[in-house]
Formats: C-alpha cells, sequence, structure tokens
C-alpha cells in the first residue's frame, strides 16, 4: 500500500508538504523555516554548492540567497507515497513549480522529493530532502 500509518499522521504530513509549497509561492521565510527539524538536510544534486545543506539555520541562509534569483514562484505539490513508522516517516512528493523569471520568460518544473520525516513535539518537520528533476521546459 502506497500510504500506511495513523489517519492523523497521513494528514500532517501532506499538509507539511503543502505548506511547503504554499510558502514559497506567498514568500513566507519564517513560515517555510519552520517546516525543517533542526538538524535537518536539504539535498539539490543539481545546483552546484546545494548538494547537501545540513541544518536548519543552513538551509535556510540558502533558501534566502536562492529565492532571490526567482522572485516570481507557484509551488503546488503532492504526496506519492508514505510510510509512517512510530515518530519517523518516509515519502515521496512530486513538486511542480512555475517560475517566472525577472525578465518575463517563464517555465515549469517537474521535481521528485524523496522525503524523511520526524515528528518533534507532535510536530511532523522535514528531516531530509533529496530533490531531483523529472522535467523541466
Amino acid at each position: 500500500m502506497a500510504f500506511t500509518g495513523p489517519f492523523e499522521d497521513r494528514l500532517a504530513i501532506h499538509e507539511l508538504v503543502a505548506a511547503y509549497a504554499d510558502a514559497i509561492t506567498v514568500r513566507d521565510p519564517a513560515g517555510w523555516k519552520a517546516l525543517w527539524a533542526e538538524d535537518s538536510e536539504w539535498c539539490l544534486p543539481l545546483i552546484p554548492g546545494m548538494e547537501s545543506i545540513k541544518g536548519r539555520e543552513a538551509i535556510f541562509a540558502a533558501w534566502e540567497a536562492a529565492m532571490k534569483d526567482f522572485p516570481n514562484m507557484v509551488g503546488t505539490s503532492g504526496l506519492g507515497m508514505l510510510e509512517i513508522d512510530g515518530d519517523k516517516a518516509k515519502g515521496r512528493a512530486y513538486p511542480r513549480e512555475l517560475i517566472i523569471s525577472p525578465d518575463g520568460a517563464t517555465r515549469t518544473d517537474y521535481g521528485l522529493y524523496e522525503d524523511d520525516y520526524v515528528k518533534i513535539d507532535g510536530a511532523w518537520l522535514f528531516k531530509r530532502r533529496a530533490h531531483s528533476i523529472l522535467y523541466s521546459g
């Protein structure tokens, strides 16, 4: 089965993934940062220097710097798989980003996040996100 674990936890992780895309779209840096565990890791292997960023503060600093190059973005995301085991979980998320460059050019990226989630003090957070591009055009 593609989705296992308690309903309440599955719903909370769906909301975590949705909140990530929403924070990008509405430009909510504090909201985006709050989605990460303190000792998390963000892996963007196709972007030099961002192959593995460790720690919420470093991840946030990298995101803030990167977002300066993308002043207009619309993000959405859905889960394709989720397995919950106590306070840990694994999932696959499929983000779609409409990117509007400062010169007006547009591009749509479809990606894959291989995710690890952790439940801390009753809240689900990203422990690790490893991104790959499935399509860009």
